[in-house]
């Protein structure tokens, strides 16, 4: 099991299920059950995932002087994390609705506030560094400035820069550059994957990059070897929301990558692990413990 450094996004989620896209109109609508509000986030539900899979997650993010910040303190401390690294650095808590359907899409609205202005204290992350086996540093502002002081440290970087469509992305390129591990969502790509991890390459020289593929499973693809390889979705349990899948991903693989295992083995577990989180609603919902992801062959 090893300690990881995560620095990423909190926010609170209200999460709607609708009857599918597009939504019509309707004044007034009655989804029992079917509005829901959780703590989320992709720092915090990175840190979760990790924490379910036995992994010391060390969480510096920074939320709000209010209640939904006070929520994020007792959802770290319902699943055994540590908010040491938490800052209150904001008026308000950044907030996401999402919209889910019932084969699993969905719409995020995203509520940052103004934490895209803020940035984490280098002293602060140099001490939650200490003794970790990487840094996952998620692609939202108060991040940035810590790419720098984990090469400088000499730790190994994982980072997720979701949906994109160009390799020279103006606001991803730092991340990309830094990153050892490098994930990325199909949903915007211009042309096939393995065209665009083979410009990804060439641009940064990236020695591992993962490109989540929705239905259709996952693709790796190592630059030493120039190997490439696609992993098929797998699907343990019936799918509910796919909200929070490529977090799931990310951080089962930077799990097992911490723990020592090859790049492929790492992935395949990773895919099921994606592909038994989203039965569950919320981001940070749904991650099955490590002694369920081991029984899976």
């Amino acid at each position: 099991m090893a300690r990881i450094a995560v620095a990423g996004l909190i926010n609170y989620e209200t999460t709607l299920r609708v009857d599918g896209f597009p939504l019509d109109y309707a004044p007034v609508r009655y989804p029992f059950f079917g509005v829901r509000g959780s703590t989320s986030g992709v720092g915090l539900n990175i840190a979760c995932a990790l924490a379910a899979l036995g992994d010391e997650p060390r969480l510096l993010s920074v939320v709000g002087r209010d209640e939904a910040g006070q929520l994020a303190r007792a959802a770290l401390g319902r699943a055994g994390i540590a908010d040491r690294y938490v800052r209150e650095d904001l008026e308000q808590t950044c907030q996401a609705v999402i919209l889910y359907g019932p084969d699993g899409s969905r719409a995020i609205f995203t509520d940052l506030k103004d934490i895209q202005d803020r940035a984490y204290p280098d002293d602060q992350f140099t001490e939650a560094a200490h003794g970790c086996a990487l840094a996952a540093i998620c692609n939202i502002n108060f991040a940035r400035p810590l790419l720098a002081r984990a090469t400088a440290l000499g730790l190994p970087i994982a980072t997720d820069v979701h949906a994109i469509g160009d390799p020279d992305d103006a606001y991803n390129r730092d991340y990309m550059a830094a990153a050892e591990l490098l994930f990325l969502s199909h949903e915007r790509l211009p042309c096939p994957p393995e065209e665009f991890v083979a410009a990804l390459q060439s641009r940064y020289a990236t020695p591992t990059i993962v490109v989540g593929m929705g239905a259709g499973g996952a693709l790796l693809a190592l630059r030493r070897t120039g190997a490439l390889l696609r992993v098929p979705a797998a699907t343990p349990r019936p799918v509910v929301s796919t909200v929070g899948a490529g977090d799931a991903l990310f951080a089962c693989f930077i799990s097992g990558y911490a723990a020592g295992m090859g790049p492929e083995v790492a992935l395949r577990r990773a895919v099921w692990f994606a592909g038994y989180k989203i039965g569950g609603v919320g981001g940070a919902d749904g991650f099955p413990r490590r002694d369920v992801l081991d029984m899976h062959p």
